[in-house]
């Protein structure tokens, strides 16, 4: 009898110190995982493009309801020089009623924010209030940004063996390529100076045909960062409509691109402006369309 307590006793005071034990443990355990998870972490350009790319991801797991334009590697160049024949055709064709609005109205606007361009733009010259966002969404991050997304979302198409993803990824390269196309020529021909060429306080008079030197798409007007991210917005906006975020996430992402052009004094708003109608229109209009 005495021999069983003794077991007992002994068995009781072996528990006890597994589960004194077991906590000190699991911190340990704790501590290890979070020393492999800070190991990991990717680098803090990446963080946000990368998370981007899985947000928009997650909408390829639903049917798709657009149809999906014939798009391939073999395609892309015969696509984009079909697109640059419509795009710089467009000028000379007769307006419908369906394009004479819109396009009275980008005109519109983007010739009023020229002529405020001298009295709003010196705001951002002088002020230190954007700081941190600047920092964030510097041009080589948001630059970053803009061509990691659909990379990645090309190469978890690949994984995934889900074509309409690959091709979404595509219709998204063909575009920015058009876009920037566009924006290299206007660019280059306007030479239009940079907020940032201007002092802190400095009057913003003649900004046209004032850029120095001959180097392709060196000018201000439009915006490439505006009309690459609106581009690319447009595109997974309209490739997943079924998704209502996908819209908002998209087009917040974009706008908060075009914003930081302005607060960095890397362009005028009405840079920024026409960069962003340009990149819906090219994509919704021409890219996705397929004329």
């Amino acid at each position: 009898m005495e021999e069983s307590f003794r077991r007992r006793d002994a068995a009781g005071t072996h528990a006890e110190a597994w589960v004194q034990r077991k906590p000190e443990e699991e911190r340990t355990r704790c501590s290890l995982r979070l020393r492999v998870s800070a190991s990991t972490k990717p680098p803090s350009f990446l963080r946000g493009p990368a998370i981007a790319a899985l947000l928009l991801f997650s909408c390829v797991l639903h049917a798709q309801t657009p149809p999906d334009r014939d798009v391939s590697w073999k395609q892309i160049v015969p696509n984009i020089l079909q697109d640059q024949q419509h795009i710089w055709t467009f000028p000379i064709k007769p307006l419908r009623g369906q394009d004479l609005v819109p396009t009275i109205t980008i005109l519109g606007a983007t010739s009023a924010l020229i002529a405020a361009d001298p009295s709003d733009t010196p705001y951002f010259r002088r002020t230190n209030s954007f700081n941190g966002f600047n920092s964030a969404f510097s041009s080589r991050n948001t630059a970053i940004g803009t061509a990691v997304v659909p990379s990645l979302f090309y190469a978890i198409g690949l994984a995934r063996h889900d074509t309409y993803a690959q091709h979404t990824a595509l219709l998204v390269g063909e575009a920015v390529a058009d876009c920037e196309i566009l924006d290299t020529v206007f660019k280059t021909t306007t030479r239009r100076l940079r907020p940032s060429s201007f002092a802190p306080g400095a009057k913003m008079g003649d900004t046209w045909f004032e850029s120095p030197g001959s180097v392709l798409g060196r000018g201000s007007f439009p915006s490439g960062h505006s009309i690459a991210a609106f581009s690319v917005a447009t595109v997974f906006a309209r490739r997943y409509p079924k998704h209502r975020w996908v819209p908002y996430v998209a087009y917040g992402l974009a706008a908060t691109v075009a914003f930081s052009r302005a607060t960095l004094s890397a362009h005028f708003p009405s840079d920024v402006f026409l960069g962003g109608a340009l990149g819906y229109t090219i994509s919704r209009f021409t890219v996705l369309n397929g004329h």
